[in-house]
């Protein structure tokens, strides 16, 4: 049989069995010998895929929406920081001592930039004042976003944006400005370029004065640039205003006197402050050497120092009136009590303790007058160490500020118990401890405020506070009367005179510690005094630092700055007169406190 026929056979065989019912797969041609689970399983698994599938497509859809939404968003739209303005600071009659002025940051995408035409960029490196080498340093094209400079005038960035280059962003922030520059900025203090304060009630304060931010939703293009503003988001809210005690026609003539005082004696620097006896209010405090807040490219740290309150120094003869007013109070002398002070000179464990014009006795009122160290050391000896110690805490010597200002130290004042006599005897006319101005102005405020004590504060005060009896009204009033003889003739304050006013205070000089030895050519003078003395209004203290010349003493430095600032103080503030002296005559050789 050939092979054509034997296929024709077989197909015709085919045929018959189908039509006899007999399936395909039974055909002999067509069998194989694959199991048949095989089909089931192929058949499971693609049921379980589109299962799955379908299962995706509901979480993608369904659940997963709000998350899906989120990411899209993410890759083209941002949200806009809208800066806050920082708060106004004002002085107590609501002059502005530092406001906020709109600028502008200008950055980069350096890619976008270098992708561009470069030769604009030596004009934008003149408008943004930098050299053109520096300016492409920053265009590194590996980041993705650089801030080429903060707080450009708005002046600059409407040139800088007139140029049209791709790639440069500007974005709205806020730059603080000082209208009183020198004269107000350590009381005021600064703001860095991130708007945070960094000295002064600016750092103090800066949770109220600091803004809050709001935000706006744009889509923005490949280059940075907005194509579309989606509305805003959260609205920014302006930092609170703050009003502070301090009054800008003081704190001028407190400056001018310490600037002119530091000037004509040489010295190294100098610092005031003057405290409103009924409210505790800081007045002004004036430190010099200064500088321009608004212009900081040359600050130096003896400028940026606030010595009114970071500075320490030993008292000096200023602790006199408190040694004094301590034996008053436990009634062991009185004003006119009398005391043999040894021709000037007298020896406590050993050590003598002398005066530089030596009297054989003088009265309590002459001690104060004369700036008896001998007369002191005397007085001292009737009472005890512990309520000596008891009472310069409660004038807050060596304790924690509580003034409301950053940076202000708390002295030294060693426990009693661990007082040798000599020490005791040293500290009864101020050495041997450590004090600032601020805390030795706000002491003497027992005496000008009939024996009590307030806080003080660096911002305005609505109602007087109360204060804390340290010692009777009788005592004040003794000390007070004290005070004002050392101003007159035979004191050694007579360059604190004023005309026309009754004033009264303490010199105090005291040779600083260099190299851990006290130095006989460095030396501080101060002056702290009351004014006037019928109704007092003004508590002043005045620092002069390492004086060079021939007069170096309080008396001779510190109390004829501390006049001149009374003086116009007084006038400025329009109270009046208490007294008919208006020529006053100033002794070339005045009796000099003792060191």
């Amino acid at each position: 049989m050939s092979r054509n026929a034997s296929r024709v056979d077989r197909r015709s065989t085919a045929r018959v069995a189908a039509s006899k019912g007999v399936a395909f797969s039974k055909s002999p041609v067509l069998a194989v010998s694959v199991p048949s689970w095989r089909s089931r399983v192929v058949l499971f698994v693609l049921f379980i895929a589109f299962a799955a599938l379908g299962a995706r497509a509901l979480w993608l859809q369904g659940v997963s929406t709000q998350f899906l939404q989120k990411q899209g968003k993410s890759r083209y739209e941002r949200l806009v920081e809208l800066p806050a303005a920082r708060g106004k600071i004002m002085d107590r009659n609501g002059q502005v001592l530092a406001s906020s002025l709109p600028v502008k940051s200008v950055a980069a995408f350096p890619k976008e930039v270098l992708a561009g035409p470069t030769d604009k960029l030596p004009e934008l490196a003149r408008l943004l004042e930098m050299p053109e080498s520096e300016l492409r340093a920053k265009l590194d094209p590996k980041r993705s976003y650089v801030y080429l400079k903060r707080q450009v005038e708005m002046s600059a960035v409407e040139k800088i944006e007139k140029l049209k280059i791709d790639g440069i962003d500007t974005r709205k922030e806020y730059k603080r400005y000082y209208p009183q520059g020198e004269v107000m900025t350590h009381m005021v203090g600064f703001t860095n370029v991130e708007d945070k304060g960094q000295e002064g009630m600016e750092l103090f304060h800066q949770k109220s004065l600091n803004g809050v931010p709001g935000s706006r939703r744009v889509i923005r293009d490949r280059l940075g640039h907005i194509a579309e503003d989606l509305g805003m988001f959260r609205e920014p809210h302006e930092g609170k205003d703050l009003t502070l005690s301090v009054d800008s026609k003081l704190q001028y003539i407190a400056f001018t006197s310490v600037k002119n005082a530091v000037e004509k004696f040489n010295a190294q620097a100098g610092g005031a402050v003057v405290l409103d006896v009924h409210t505790g209010e800081v007045l002004a405090m004036a430190n010099y050497p200064t500088y321009n807040p608004n212009d900081r490219s040359k600050l130096t740290g003896a400028q940026l120092r606030n010595r009114v309150i970071t500075d320490t120094f030993e008292p000096g003869s200023t602790l006199k009136p408190v040694t004094v007013a301590l034996g008053l109070e436990k009634k062991k002398i009185t004003p006119d009590t009398v005391f043999d002070t040894s021709g000037g000179r007298i020896v406590v464990g050993g050590r003598p303790i002398r005066d530089m014009h030596p009297k054989d006795a003088l009265t309590v009122s002459g001690i104060i007058q004369k700036s008896s160290n001998v007369g002191t050391v005397k007085i001292a000896q009737l009472l005890e160490p512990k309520d000596m110690w008891e009472l310069y805490t409660k004038l807050g010597y060596g304790q924690a500020p509580r003034f409301g200002f950053p940076g202000a130290v708390a002295g030294r004042v060693r426990p009693w118990k661990s007082w040798k006599p000599i020490e005791y005897a040293n500290m009864s006319f101020g050495h041997g401890l450590s004090v600032s101005l601020l805390q030795l102005a706000r002491s003497y405020m027992v005496f000008a405020r009939d024996g009590d004590i307030i806080p003080l504060s660096f911002l305005k005060v609505t109602e007087e506070p109360v204060g804390q009896q340290v010692i009777s009204p009788a005592t004040a009033a003794k000390v007070r009367t004290m005070l004002e003889s050392v101003v007159e003739p035979g004191g050694t304050a007579t360059r604190a005179r004023v005309a026309g006013y009754r004033v009264g205070g303490k010199t105090g000089t005291a040779e600083k510690i260099v190299n851990g030895r006290y130095s006989k050519t460095d030396n501080i003078g101060y002056f702290v005094g009351i004014a006037p003395m019928s109704r007092p209004r003004f508590v002043i203290a005045v620092m002069i630092d390492n004086p060079r010349g021939a007069l170096r003493t309080g008396g001779s430095v510190a109390a004829p700055t501390a006049a001149d600032l009374a003086s116009n103080a007084l006038r400025a503030a329009n109270v009046p007169p208490d007294s008919s002296i208006t020529d006053i005559i100033i002794s070339d050789d005045p009796v000099e406190e003792n060191l």
